[in-house]
Formats: structure tokens, C-alpha cells, sequence
């Protein structure tokens, strides 16, 4: 029953949502979006080290200081080196 009223409540909260003004929606979403974000490092210090590392990369792709990799390239490679950390670890 308590679980109903969770499901209730929060349809009530979606739908009341989803009236408001795209600007309010706009706020709403990413107020979740960023106690989303929270507590996903161990430290708020990493934290702020990952997002600086982010802004510096995506500053060195803009300026044409990077370069890309198709996405089924990546996998595949990151694939090939846990497949071969597990073979080398495996043979000791």
C-alpha cells in the first residue's frame, strides 16, 4: 500500500510538473539533474578535478587539439586492453 502511495504521489508531482512553463520545467529538470550529479565521487574534490579534466578536454576538442575515435573503435579497443590485462594477470 505505502509503495502505491509513493507511485501516486510521485505521478501527481510529474503531472503537476508538466503543466508549468518551459522555463520552470527547465529549472526543475536540471535542479534533478544536479542532485543527480551529487555524491557520485568519493570527494567533492575529485569531483571538481573530473569536471575541470572535462572542460579542459572539451576546450582542446574545440580548439582542433584532439581528435576522435568512432564509438564501436573504442569499445572494441578498451575490450582488447581488459582482455589482455586478464590474460597477463591469468599467466602469473
Amino acid at each position: 500500500m505505502k509503495e502505491e502511495a509513493i507511485m501516486t504521489l510521485r505521478d501527481q508531482i510529474l503531472q503537476q510538473a508538466l503543466t508549468l512553463p518551459f522555463e520552470d520545467r527547465e529549472y526543475l529538470a536540471e535542479q534533478l539533474g544536479d542532485s543527480l550529479q551529487a555524491g557520485r565521487f568519493a570527494t567533492e574534490e575529485i569531483g571538481k578535478s573530473w569536471s575541470q579534466e572535462i572542460d579542459q578536454r572539451i576546450a582542446a576538442f574545440d580548439r582542433s587539439e584532439s581528435t576522435t575515435i568512432e564509438l564501436d573503435t573504442a569499445v572494441q579497443k578498451m575490450r582488447d586492453a581488459v582482455a589482455a590485462y586478464q590474460n597477463h594477470r591469468a599467466a602469473q
